[in-house]
This record gives structure tokens, sequence and C-alpha cells, in this order.
């Protein structure tokens, strides 16, 4: 179906006109090519422009305008034209009807236009027991629309697909909301519980909030869980998903987790096969302030855990960010331009020069493709 741009598909992506199989196609294509990604862009900047468009009155002298264009065409049909008054009431008065419904015609097609445009609800399937949106249950199929909860309990499960970028399948006991669906922005809230997500959207276009932190999708496959006191564990299984609040991010990679706690946001990420008492003691810097177990983290650290270390380094003090950098260096050593000092001081373009270092230990054996998408995460 398509060529070797997609360009004049792009309204059609946006709008959720694609299958599934050919939404997919276009995402992976904008990851990678830059022209069709920045004609996407003004493809969304068109559509927010036209969002934010005000409803304006028509003026008074409508009227006016209409009777004489009428009498223009009257006059060509050979009738007698009105001279100096307008037309008379009750020709004014039978007009009222046909334009009141051209503007009812008008305005529905406008409603029929922005709604198509803001896909205020997802498709539910009931994968089995009964789940519930908006406190009544679904058959096999529902909808989720904006606002609406749904709701499983320990015998359901539901799959939600997200708009035409992705779908997420929900585990008993859970709890989430459609917060918002627009062209720019597919968001969840789970409040409580686990899904599945899988995503194959362009970065950034599908979020899930929690009680503790917002998971961005970057083009992805993950679960994420949220207990009944709103920490959250998100493990990523392909791609990648940044962890944020205002005050702190974290970008977890394929392989790899991330802890969350209300009141401190996300931790730092750790790869799923680090040891146990590693995993435990970063918990403990990152949830209880316990710095006394910095030096355990760094004596444990393994070759691959420079993922845990970098993201470490803006999240300590001076004196410890030295000892950081110690380990690091010793595990992987800087490129050149990459000074002890700079590191300390949290020099911007040096710690993006040591990562972009970094980086093929974290992703192992990713496509180039998946590395490229992972540098321009950075930039």
């Amino acid at each position: 179906m398509f060529a070797r741009h997609y360009k004049k598909h792009l309204s059609a992506y946006a709008h959720g006109e694609l299958s599934p199989e050919e939404a997919a196609r276009v995402a992976a294509h904008l990851q990678s090519c830059a022209a069709c990604r920045s004609e996407f862009e003004e493809v969304k900047l068109g559509i927010r422009l036209a969002e934010a468009l005000p409803t304006v009155a028509a003026p008074e002298h409508l009227w006016e305008g209409i009777e004489a264009a009428l009498a223009r065409e009257t006059n060509r049909e050979g009738e007698r034209a009105p001279q100096t008054r307008p037309l008379f009431p009750s020709r004014r008065r039978a007009l009222i009807p046909a334009f009141a419904a051209v503007l009812l015609a008008l305005a529905a097609g406008g409603a029929w236009l922005y709604l198509r445009a803001q896909r205020p609800g997802w498709e539910v399937a009931r994968v089995e027991g009964a789940p519930r949106v908006a406190s009544g249950r679904i058959g096999d199929h529902g909808r989720l629309r904006k606002g609406e909860w749904l709701e499983t309990d320990s015998a359901s499960r539901a799959e939600i697909a997200v708009a035409n970028i992705g779908e997420v399948e929900v585990e008993p006991n859970t709890r989430v909301r459609l917060v918002e669906t627009r062209l720019t922005e597919h968001r969840l809230e789970l409040e409580r519980g686990t899904l599945h997500a899988r995503i194959w959207a362009p970065p950034r276009l599908f979020f899930v909030n929690t009680p503790s932190a917002v998971a961005a999708d970057l083009g992805c496959a993950y679960t994420l869980e949220v207990d009944d006191a709103g920490r959250g564990l998100l493990h990523v299984t392909s791609g990648y998903v940044a962890l944020e609040t205002e005050a702190r991010e974290s970008i977890v990679p394929a392989g790899a987790a991330c802890m969350t706690q209300p009141g401190a946001g996300p931790g730092t990420p750790f790869f799923e096969d680090a040891p146990e008492p590693f995993v435990e003691l970063l918990a403990k810097l990152d949830f209880e302030n316990d710095h006394a177990s910095l030096d355990s983290i760094l004596a444990g650290a393994r070759s691959k855990d420079t993922l845990t270390l970098w993201h470490l380094l803006p999240r300590v003090g001076a004196d410890e960010r030295a000892r950081v950098y110690e380990r690091l260096a010793a595990l992987a050593p800087p490129p050149a331009g990459v000074t002890r000092e700079g590191v300390i001081g949290l020099d911007r373009a040096m710690l993006e020069a040591w990562r972009a270092s970094l980086e093929s230990t974290w992703l192992g054996e990713s496509t180039p493709a998946i590395r490229r998408v992972w540098r321009g995460l950075w930039r």
C-alpha cells in the first residue's frame, strides 16, 4: 500500500483511519524518517490550531446580505426586484426554517469532524469474567469514554484498543480511567492493579498516570503495576519508557525496571537480572534516603549496571558524585573530552557524551534502528 514515504497517509493516520497493521507501519517509519516526522508535526499543529479557533456569533447585518443576494437572484429570473424596501416579512419568516436547517447541518457536520479528531472513546473487549465500565458490565465488547473508569475484579480481564496506536491488556483487580484521547495525546490513569501496554506510535503520544509518576511511552511494550499504597513498578520488554515527574525523569530501556513511590517519584532504573541485594539497596537509597547504601551499590555494580550509575550522578551530592564517577569510570572509562570535574559539575554535554558511549552496553543486541531512537531521546 505504501510507497517510499508516508506523507500522503499522515492525515489518515492522525485521525485513526488506518488499519492497525498500516498504523504500525507508519509509526515505525516515523521513528526513522525525519522528513515524514516533520510533516506529521505540521499535521498535528494544524489540528491543534483548528481546535483552538473561537466560536464567533454571526453579525447583525447578515440578513441584509442574504436579502440582497436573494433579490439579485430573483431579478435574474425575470421577476421584479425590490427597490427600496427589504423582502416582505412573510418571505423572511418563510426563509428562517430553511436557513436554520442549513445552520444545523453545518453544526452537525462540524460536531462530527470534531468528535472524529478528538477520538472520545476507545473500544474494550472482554477477555474473561465481567469487566465493568462506568459501573456497568460490558458484554463481549464495550466502549470506554473519556472520564470513565474500567474496573476488573479477581476473575476479570479486558483489553483496550488505544485509538489506532496500540493496545492495553488489563489484569484482574485493576482500576483504570481514560483521561484524554486526541491526536497529540492519549492518556490513561492507573489507580491500582496491572496493565500490559503494546504501543506502535511515535514517542510521547501515549501516557499512563500513576499516583507517583507518569509513564511516557517512547515506542515500546511494558508492564506497569500499582499497589494499594500507590507504589509502582515498571518492567519494559521492548523499546523504552520514561518515568517522570516535574522534578525527575528515569529512562528505562528493554530488560530494565524501575520503582516509583508517592512523594518521591521514580527511582533509579536497574536491569531485571540485577542481584536482589543490589535492588534492595537501591530502593533504600531512592525512597528511604539511606545514603549509607551507596558504597554497597557501587561495589556490587556490574558492567551493565552503568545504566544505574549514570542515572545516579545527578541524584546524589557532589561528594557522593565523585565516588559514583570513580566506579563508573572503572567499569567504562569516559570518552575523550569528558573530565572528572565536568561530570561532577553535571556538565550536560559531557554527561550525554558519556551516555552515548555507554548505550551499547545498555542496549545489548538491540537493532541499529532501536539505537537511533534511543540516541534521539537524549537530544
